[in-house]
């Protein structure tokens, strides 16, 4: 009887494409499936979450750093994003070691009761000293990019005004020989009519006061030790259209009020509490604070050219439930370098935001949102939250980027617009190539709305429902390098509409009530490790063919019938395709009609344990299975034989799944060949489907 039970229960993983209740003739084994242990389509949160969101630490203090609540005590993995700043034990334990700022991290693995999980929080880092004096000199260290105009050390300035804020008088004024600031009270205006390019250096404090600037030069704005509180509006207003460089020194705070009603004079924009007609360049060593207190969805930072961050500033922006967009860069953001943490709290509301692409190369940055669903009367729709967005791609090569997103209907990445490109509607491929990238996603889909870790692209139908045709789709995603974890609780890990390729790096996707990765083209995995884990619905889901030419893919999928670990678009003539030269190791079954250039067998495994696939000669790669799986697909080349519970001393791959090296011990296992997916092995002709499926 059990063998029966478990052919039974192979015919029913392998099918997918259709409803239910074609195969009603199917008993239900979803409580009993060999190695699953107990039902696994409602896994639980671990509930994984720091006292804090971001922390601000001094070298030599006593400080007392957020507190970590594991509700269920599972095992958790600590991580410094810069152990140059501090480091973090294995029990929790920090130290500090330099200035900056890092994401201090807590994760989880998946398993049959606990969904994958992370937490994180930024801790900055401050000297004992504070900060360092201002000085008189003209001319500033390279910001980590010489050959571009960007690098401040490149522009030659000529003179520096010192502008001194007070809560008890007037606002000072030193070295203005030009005749261009006027003061009213702490009401600063500087009005750049000779054309020189100056430095600007604001110092001091008031509650009640701004900066306002005019000119047609480039500029810098250095902040020293200055704390604005503008209450009707913005705190720093940039009205000049050329590029403006922001030197970040000592502690800086720019704020508006929750009365702020940012009224227009002279019919000139001032869209955040900072500002910029022109590009924002972001240097220095110091800390900028900028809170978005307003009812009028005005954002924290705003520019209407591009922004970019260079060496090696903390910037944080925190902008509240009745303001707008964390940090806005029209044209573009570029993050090279730096800390940038981004809070934001309104319906709608994006934390980065651009026009056109976001590019992150360096640094250390975090966004959390907690904002929900509204309706948008511009776009006469409802919308979201986003944690990053750009219109036309994203992309990243370097740094650490840590994304939360809690509200309901809201993304983590959402990269990609109709609207454009508004002639052809074509799109930038995003892509992923260094770097380390963490996405969490808990909320839930409100009004059509759904909730998802990456959405990248667009799709447009013909009807609605599962009858709907495609008739246009756009934007692609390549992921060569890095490392990438998603976990998404209730809608999809990573869904892209176009084309989704897989050239190196590791990624780490989970879902509980989604697929854990999908794409609307073809999803081809060349190089890299990869691991795909949903208790929703399939694993890896393509609407075109699903191409395994290399690299190692572990895909789970504990659902049941009719969702599978690895999908295709069977019923549009597509297929999944295992070439010689993928590892592939699967639970759940595989797409119908499925083909494959090497064997394709089933592997008895240790639960909860790392498992080896071996080549007669040496073992090809380790894998950890899930607590309470016992049971995978699995298909390498030359595969000859598995091994249990072996021993990994070498380095893990996507958060700890997969191993190629330093694998050793363990008892072998004999393999069986596969005997699940339509017009597979053992299936008979035409693999039983109905109608000629």
């Amino acid at each position: 009887m059990k063998n029966i039970v478990s052919l039974l229960v192979t015919v029913a993983l392998a099918v997918t494409g259709c409803e239910q209740d074609d195969f009603s003739f199917i008993p239900d084994f979803t409580d009993g499936f060999p190695g699953n242990g107990q039902g696994v389509s409602n896994l639980k949160d671990p509930g994984l979450t720091w006292s804090a969101d971001s922390f601000e630490a001094t070298i030599g203090a006593g400080n007392t750093f957020p507190t970590l609540t594991n509700t269920y005590n599972v095992g958790v993995t600590f991580e410094s994003s810069r152990t140059d700043v501090a480091t973090i034990s294995s029990d929790g334990t920090i130290t500090l070691l330099g200035s900056g700022s890092t994401i201090i991290s807590a994760k989880s693995a998946a398993d049959n009761t606990y969904s994958a999980s992370s937490a994180s929080y930024m801790l900055t880092v401050l000297s004992a000293s504070g900060s360092e004096p201002g000085d008189d000199s003209l001319s500033f260290e390279s910001t980590g990019d010489p050959s571009s105009d960007d690098d401040i050390s490149t522009t030659a300035f000529i003179g520096r005004i010192t502008i001194n804020y007070s809560q008890s008088g007037d606002a000072t004024v030193k070295g203005d020989s030009y005749g261009y600031v006027s003061i009213d009270g702490n009401k600063v205006t500087v009005n750049n009519t000779g054309g020189e390019v100056l430095i600007y250096e604001l110092t001091g404090t008031t509650d009640n006061g701004f900066f306002k600037v005019y000119g047609a030069k480039k500029q810098a704005i250095v902040l020293n030790g200055v704390n604005i509180t503008n209450p009707d509006g913005a705190a720093i207003n940039n009205q000049c259209k050329k590029r403006t460089f922001v030197v970040v020194k000592g502690t800086n705070t720019m704020s508006d009020s929750a009365s702020a009603t940012y009224t227009k004079e002279n019919d000139e924009d001032h869209k955040a509490v900072f500002f910029s007609e022109s590009q924002l360049i972001f240097s220095g060593d110091g800390m900028l604070t900028v809170n978005a207190l307003n009812t009028q969805g005005k954002a924290g930072i705003t520019s209407d050219d591009y922004i970019r961050m260079m060496n090696s500033p903390t910037v944080k922006v925190n902008a509240g439930s009745g303001a707008g967009n964390g940090l806005k860069g029209k044209d573009y953001v570029q993050l090279s370098n730096g800390a940038l943490v981004v809070s934001i709290a309104a319906d709608m509301a994006k934390g980065i935001s651009s026009d056109d692409y976001v590019l992150v190369e360096g640094g250390t940055h975090m966004v959390t949102s907690t904002g929900g669903v509204a309706y948008d009367d511009e776009d006469a729709e409802y919308t979201g939250t986003t944690c990053v967005k750009a219109d036309n791609y994203f992309a990243m090569t370097g740094g650490a980027l840590t994304l939360k997103n809690t509200g309901n209907g809201g993304k983590g990445i959402r990269a990609g617009s109709y609207d454009f490109d508004e002639t052809s509607h074509t799109l930038s491929d995003s892509y992923i190539m260094g770097g380390t990238l963490i996405i969490t996603v808990t909320g839930r889909e409100v009004n059509d709305v759904s909730a998802k870790g990456v959405k990248i692209g667009w799709v447009t139908k013909d009807g609605t429902g599962d009858r709907a045709k495609v008739t246009g789709n756009a934007g692609k995603l390549i992921i060569s390098g890095g490392s990438i974890t998603v976990n998404s609780t209730n809608g999809e890990g990573l869904e892209v509409k176009g084309d989704l390729t897989f050239d190196g790096g590791e990624t780490h996707v989970t879902s509980n009530s989604d697929d854990a990765i999908n794409c609307q083209g073809d999803l081809t995995v060349n190089k890299g490790f990869l691991y795909a884990f949903s208790s929703g619905n399939d694993a890896m889901d393509s609407n075109g063919n699903t191409n395994l030419n290399g690299g190692y893919v572990m895909a789970i999928c504990t659902k049941g019938t009719p969702e599978v670990a690895i999908d295709a678009n069977t019923e549009g003539g597509k297929k999944l395709y295992i070439k010689s030269g993928a590892t592939v190791v699967a639970y759940g079954g595989l797409e119908s009609g499925y083909s494959a250039s090497q064997s394709v067998y089933s592997m008895s495994v240790t639960a909860g344990a790392w498992n080896a696939l071996y080549d007669g000669k040496s073992f090809i790669a380790a894998f950890k299975a899930p607590s309470n799986i016992s049971s995978f697909i699995v298909s390498a080349p030359s595969l000859s034989s598995g091994y249990k519970g072996v021993s990994v001393s070498g380095e893990t791959k996507a958060n700890g799944v997969w191993a190629a090296d330093g694998i050793s011990g363990g008892s072998s296992v004999t393999l069986s060949n596969y005997t699940g997916g339509y017009g597979g092995p053992g299936m008979g002709p035409g693999g039983g489907r109905p109608g000629g499926w």
